[in-house]
């Protein structure tokens, strides 16, 4: 018999983080692209990131048609990723600079570092967006699945730092509580 699980996080239900689940106003929308693979993995933040912000999509596709993607981006959209060489120069969005105030959407690819980039290959209108990324070191508190890439965030820290920087006047801090609570169940210290 399967185990049972949570109808909204999707994790069994002897770790499910929904009663940390917060709800945040956030002025930009926020527009998840997930990989299909990332959809049903257990430790899914981008899906968590989702519960927590009212003004956010969450879109399970590897590929989008250009008229699909169309329709899901906003006039004033940038790409939350970081610079690197193969992508096309753009206008890079220092989160907190004066054109960081008319950003309407933010979107984010929510996938492992090789999927993300097949999937920007597959989207030359996302490689094209302004982007917002970070620099310097980075510190995650991503202890139970781990990354390739030097320096990398989970997909909701991603999104609360850039939200944080973007959107001052909110406390984005908060939107890590089921993050963390993900985090201490799994490694049994909650």
């Amino acid at each position: 018999m399967p185990r049972q699980t949570c109808p909204t996080c999707h994790r069994p239900l002897n770790v499910c983080y929904c009663s940390a689940l917060v709800h945040i106003p956030n002025r930009i929308k926020v527009l998840i692209i997930q990989h299909p693979l990332e959809e049903k993995h257990p430790f899914n933040t981008g899906r968590m990131a989702h519960l927590c912000l009212e003004n956010s999509e969450l879109v399970v596709a590897e590929s989008l048609t250009e008229a699909e993607l169309k329709k899901l981006l906003r006039p004033k959209s940038a790409l939350l990723y970081p610079s690197l060489e193969w992508l096309p120069e753009v206008e890079q969005i220092a989160p907190g600079d004066s054109q960081s105030q008319p950003l309407e959407q933010l979107v984010v690819i929510d996938a492992t570092w090789r999927k993300s980039k097949k999937m920007l290959h597959l989207h030359q209108a996302l490689q094209q967006l302004p982007r917002v990324s970070f620099e310097g070191a980075l510190s995650s508190n991503y202890q139970i699945r781990h990354s390739s890439i030097e320096n990398s965030l989970s997909t909701i820290e991603s999104i609360a730092a850039a939200l944080q920087q973007l959107e001052p006047e909110h406390d984005f801090e908060s939107l890590l509580q089921p993050f963390e609570k993900m985090i201490a169940l799994q490694r049994g210290s909650f």
